[in-house]
């Protein structure tokens, strides 16, 4: 029998590093899977057909007019996502919204912001597959690419349209203009102009929290009478005003305050300097102008959504781009402008301040 202590065991090997995880590579590459599967949903109204129901999923799949074979996979898959809930399991198990669809993804609630996913299905999953030619050529992949007419051309020709465009960009944005109107101090100002103000929901939010500002929102002719019903519904005839006109050819109307939501990431170098100049000129000393946006931070590291809405303005429209709070105060001090704020407001994004 061997004894313990004279016996000679190998020394004990090397544990070797352990490779790197490949599930986020992994997680990112299969991403548009989930992200389509969310898209139809919204594009087939599920969650607003659900409502506050609770139903089998024989009988949404029987709303929805869907083929047996995939009803269970795409439910639970939304279930898995956490974008519904299931009571029971089986085909006797009830699916409903969660808080957050019932919020968000359900027509009937006032923060519905299923429509620029919508959009997001309809237009920019297939030209976003035309990313490498975008990268290799530097030019936008959208309808223009075939020779068609542009989506925002066909849409200032149909009210119809313009008004639902406009509603889908107002659901994403209202969160960011009431994280504005909460976190930037208004209260040493009496005018504010937003320009591009389409339905003028930032006027509305800033106006709803400070009562001595008298606001104006600012966009093209076609988009006055809609943003009028707007402010009118909201009750705020009688301190927001709206006004029209180009903002590349005419001046910008005086304010003390003058923001732009979601407006300068759209134009290439030479029309972001035209918009700031403008502001400048427009301002008041002691004025402000703020810009709303997913702005990337300075060293891009970080805000992915940022660089990659970046990525989008390069399928849409070719030189246009998103950019960091650097190049925002390079630019607006090379207008004349001295001091410059970041204010952080929902998720990626910022709002970019810079003072007269």
């Amino acid at each position: 029998m061997l004894n313990p202590q004279t016996v000679r065991y190998p020394e004990p090997m090397h544990t070797a590093t352990p490779s790197p995880d490949p599930s986020r590579i992994l997680e990112t590459a299969f991403a548009f899977w989930s992200s389509k599967v969310l898209l139809t949903a919204v594009e087939f109204d599920l969650f607003t057909r659900l409502g506050n129901r609770r139903l089998t999923g024989r009988e949404l799949g029987s709303e929805l007019g869907l083929h047996p074979r995939g009803i269970s996979d795409f439910l639970d898959a939304l279930v898995a996502m956490k974008f519904l809930d299931r009571e029971g399991d089986g085909p006797q198990g009830k699916y409903a919204n969660t808080p957050a669809t019932a919020l968000y993804l359900d027509r009937s609630s006032p923060r519905y912001i299923g429509g620029i996913m919508v959009m997001l299905n309809r237009r920019l999953f297939r030209h976003w597959n035309d990313l490498p030619e975008a990268l290799r050529t530097g030019l936008p992949q959208n309808e223009t690419k075939d020779g068609q007419r542009s989506v925002f051309e066909e849409l200032y020709e149909s009210p119809e349209k313009l008004e639902q465009f406009i509603a889908a960009m107002a659901g994403i944005s209202r969160i960011n203009f009431e994280a504005l109107a909460d976190r930037f101090d208004f209260s040493p100002y009496k005018t504010l102009c937003d320009v591009g103000g389409s339905s003028g929901l930032l006027c509305i939010e800033v106006a709803k929290r400070y009562p001595q500002l008298n606001c104006i929102s600012f966009d093209l002719p076609p988009v006055e009478p809609i943003a009028r019903k707007h402010i009118s519904a909201a009750g705020l005839a009688n301190r927001v005003r709206t006004a029209s006109g180009d903002f590349f050819a005419d001046p910008l109307p005086k304010a003390d305050v003058i923001t732009m939501g979601m407006i300068l990431h759209d134009w290439n170098l030479e029309k972001k300097k035209h918009l700031i100049r403008a502001a400048y000129e427009a301002l008041p000393t002691g004025g402000a102008l703020v810009a709303i946006e997913a702005i990337i931070d300075d060293a891009r590291r970080e805000n992915a959504f940022g660089l990659l809405a970046s990525l989008n303005m390069l399928i849409e429209f070719g030189d246009a781009f998103d950019y960091s709070g650097a190049d925002f105060q390079n630019w607006c001090r090379e207008a004349g402008f001295k001091r410059f704020a970041v204010i952080p407001l929902a998720g990626a994004y910022s709002a970019a301040v810079a003072y007269k």
